[in-house]
């Protein structure tokens, strides 16, 4: 049957797109690097160099956010923040310190964020300071123009001196003198979210004049654990030399450093929900790269930039600032800097190319989320309305797949008239589809329609953080989870947890019991091995799905539901139902 295999492919082809997004990237990504041995104390703090003009040092050493932190690895942190002094960072958003030696900003927690649902578990760790398992900070500071200028500079092991507590509306200042005519200052603000500017300027009451280029890097070691590969993009961003560069982890090649020329733009390391990034003025002429090292074993990677020199006359100042974000990846809060003159901060969430369509379908989602107060209501009503938009068409769809279901006992009489010629067959078949109007392709159309707001919505759920632990009703408590429960211990009321291969909840069985009701009212298939293959497709979507987030699978079920409703009211108005 022409109709039947039409649809048959049209089911592979989706479950093979669905398979693939879901698992193929586990295959075809590289393998996540981890050192071959740990790194020594000594190789763990060894402070890093500034990057002087032309060159780049050796970052020191980076985590992976939001992955929970062990007890050794909370103490470890506890005791390296404990070795220094240090300024207290504390915002609504923000908790964390600043390193007085170095300057750095090395200790940050996101305060409305916490490792797991529970919201007394730990705020999630962004950055760490030397010391601890995996450092991760951003420094700051100058370096000499040319190997012919003396001036001394702070670099990483340079004591400053400060005092207060850096809150949205008190700034700090940290101040350094070299003894030799030059006295450094530097300003730290933070605004309400995570965005920092940071001030410095250089006073000359020496003799002779100093030459001086700012720089800002940021520091990570180790590969961390990525979400995925081809679905999203963690590792090394930024708009640079007027266009978006992002490279993987794996792609930087060891001590050949990628470089880019460029007036203004931004750079840092993405996470799958969190963004370190420098932000140099929009107006600078900047040498910015990203490299990659290996120490001992150990990855380190860093992101820097150098700005242009600064020429300071005996009794002059000379001062630049830059900005540095640390925090979440939200879309109306990158959004904002974009709008105020970041270029293209927020494509540091991975929307991916169907940009045009992903992104409004998660604003749509968050705007119905704002009157409805739930993510997984938006995602029903939006899923209602989507249904609405393709109503005509999904009709006359219905109509046409009731029109061959009534076909079926001329379709098999056909075949039982001419038994061994499947050309007359056919041709005797497509006659009578045009005698009748009947669209074979017709039964593909609903699977067709649903694909890209599927992967569009998938797509929303992997990336923005505002589905995060976003909970639903009963068991559901993150929208970006697979379903928690297990019809293996009777969704829970068994004291124990199956394992991975039999973690198939609630939602995806309904489903995949939504699945077989709307091919039930399909036209069936005449051929026993076709059929066979139908009735098994149910249960493969059902297994497919239980590893995607819950979101996703109430989606299908609640589109399939309201598919199911639509065609049997149809189909039941033309008597094939």
């Amino acid at each position: 049957m022409m109709d039947q295999k039409n649809l048959l492919l049209a089911i592979v082809i989706s479950v093979v797109i669905l398979v693939g997004f879901q698992y193929g990237f586990q295959f075809l990504s590289p393998p996540v690097q981890h050192p071959a041995t740990p790194g020594t104390p000594a190789a763990q703090n060894a402070p890093t160099q500034a990057p002087a003009p032309g060159t780049t040092a050796t970052p020191a050493i980076a985590p992976t956010p939001g992955v929970p932190a062990t007890a050794q690895q909370a103490e470890t942190r506890e005791s390296a923040l404990a070795g220094s002094p240090r300024l207290k960072i504390d915002t609504p958003r923000l908790h964390g310190s600043i390193a007085l030696t170095g300057g750095r900003i090395d200790d940050l927690t996101l305060a409305t964020y916490h490792d797991t649902v529970d919201p007394k578990s730990p705020e999630v760790v962004l950055l760490d300071p030397t010391g601890t398992k995996e450092p991760y900070f951003a420094e700051f500071g100058w370096v000499a123009a040319s190997a012919d200028d003396k001036a001394k500079v702070p670099g990483p092991q340079t004591l400053w001196k400060g005092s207060g507590t850096l809150t949205p509306t008190t700034p700090v200042t940290l101040t350094w003198d070299n003894g030799e005519g030059l006295v450094f200052t530097r300003t730290i603000s933070v605004d309400a979210d995570y965005m920092f500017t940071l001030k410095d300027k250089v006073k000359n009451s020496g003799a002779a004049a100093a030459n001086l280029v700012p720089y800002a890097l940021i520091s990570r070691t180790g590969t961390p654990q990525t979400s995925g590969y081809y679905i999203l993009h963690e590792g090394l961003i930024g708009e640079l030399g007027g266009g978006l560069q992002e490279v993987k982890y794996s792609a930087l090649k060891t001590d050949h450093p990628d470089e880019f020329s460029s007036t203004g733009g931004w750079m840092g390391f993405t996470d799958k929900y969190w963004l370190t990034a420098l932000i140099p003025p929009q107006s600078d002429a900047i040498k910015a790269q990203f490299r990659h090292t290996v120490d001992g074993g150990v990855d380190r990677y860093q992101t820097d930039y150098l700005g242009a020199p600064v020429a300071i006359a005996p009794g002059g100042t000379g001062t630049v600032s830059t900005r540095f974000f640390g925090g979440a990846k939200e879309v109306n809060l990158l959004d904002g800097y974009a709008d105020s003159g970041i270029p293209r901060f927020d494509r540091a969430i991975d929307f991916g190319w169907f940009y045009f369509l992903t992104k409004p379908i998660f604003l749509a989602l968050q705007f119905l989320a704002g009157v409805l107060g739930n993510f997984g209501l938006a995602i029903l009503l939006f899923t209602f309305c989507v249904k609405l938009l393709f109503f005509p068409l999904a009709n006359k769809s219905y109509r046409a797949m009731s029109k061959m279901k009534l076909l079926q006992p001329q379709m098999q009489k056909l075949r039982e008239q001419y038994p061994d010629d499947k050309a007359k067959q056919q041709t005797e078949i497509m006659a009578l589809y045009k005698r009748v109007g009947a669209n074979p392709l017709a039964a593909c159309l609903p699977i067709v329609i649903q694909i890209p707001v599927f992967f569009s919505l998938y797509k929303v759920l992997f990336v923005t953080i505002e589905m995060r632990h976003a909970p639903f009703y009963g068991w559901i408590h993150d929208l970006s989870a697979p379903d928690p429960t297990s019809f293996a211990n009777l969704f829970g009321l068994l004291p124990f947890v199956p394992p991975h291969v039999l973690m198939i909840g609630a939602w995806p069985l309904i489903m995949g019991m939504t699945m077989f009701l709307q091919q039930k009212l399909n036209p069936q298939p005449v051929d026993p091995m076709q059929a066979k293959m139908f009735m098994v497709l149910p249960v493969v979507f059902t297994y497919m799905l239980s590893a995607f987030p819950a979101g996703l699978v109430i989606y299908w079920a609640w589109n399939n539901t309201l598919s199911v409703c639509q065609q049997w009211v149809i189909m039941h108005r033309a008597g094939a139902a």
